[in-house]
């Protein structure tokens, strides 16, 4: 999932400067799972909202919204009929459903309540860590499972520098499982130890971030063309 966590409340007061109304819009996704931009966490950051502006002598109304997936133009549609009456909409959502409420409603401005941090998961209550960097080329079935792009400090990928200690902790921080040592464990644990003996090509960096936005086309799932579109 998309982790995120929300902005600064002083960093939102600065972006709202000036504004008089404005709809908070929540997603009911991967930032409500990690307690970021759910429907109870727009409401206690409009809450602050209200109070923080109208301390400040300079009141702005917060109203409050929440949608399954901003990331998708179905299930944020129906917003257009509403949105004429907001100076802006501040999303509660990952940077990809700012963009995609910036995309559908252009002439609205839709500033973002979250700093999106990565793609990751929970690994004890409160605790979300990294996991995936989206690389494109995914080489998982190598290593047990285990990202060493992701989860090694040095991105190695023919196995741990020379600074992993006796407890197979990271040089870099005492704290973080060297990637590798876990690895080893893993595949120990399957008995595919010999398969980290094999000798790999060089990744392809190429699908990684690269030469601009990525996509994915599956012309399975495309509408079929209508002779005469444009």
């Amino acid at each position: 999932m998309i982790v995120a966590d929300q902005k600064p409340i002083e960093d939102i007061k600065k972006m709202l400067r000036g504004k008089k109304k404005v709809l908070a819009i929540g997603c009911g996704t991967c930032v409500a799972v990690c307690f970021a931009g759910g429907k109870r966490e727009v409401g206690v950051l409009s809450s602050a909202l209200r109070m923080a502006t109208e301390l400040d002598s300079e009141p702005v109304q917060i109203d409050e919204a929440i949608v399954q997936r901003q990331c998708e133009k179905e299930f944020i549609e129906h917003l257009g009929n509403q949105l004429e009456e907001y100076d802006a909409v501040l999303s509660l959502g990952c940077g990809v459903g700012v963009q995609s409420l910036a995309d559908h409603y252009p002439t609205t401005r839709i500033l973002p309540g979250l700093n999106t941090k990565f793609m990751g998961g929970p690994t004890e209550q409160g605790v979300w860590e990294e996991r995936c960097q989206g690389c494109g080329n995914c080489l998982l079935e190598h290593t047990g499972g285990i990202c060493p792009i992701t989860r090694c400090a040095k991105q190695l990928m023919n196995g741990p520098c020379g600074g992993t200690d006796e407890g197979g902790r990271c040089e870099v921080d005492a704290d973080t499982p060297c990637a590798w040592f876990d690895i080893w464990e893993r595949m120990d644990a399957l008995e595919l130890q010999d398969e980290l003996m094999q000798i790999h090509p060089p990744k392809d960096w190429s699908t990684s971030r690269d030469g601009g936005r990525r996509k994915i086309v599956r012309k399975d799932l495309q509408k079929p063309s209508i002779e005469g579109d444009s």
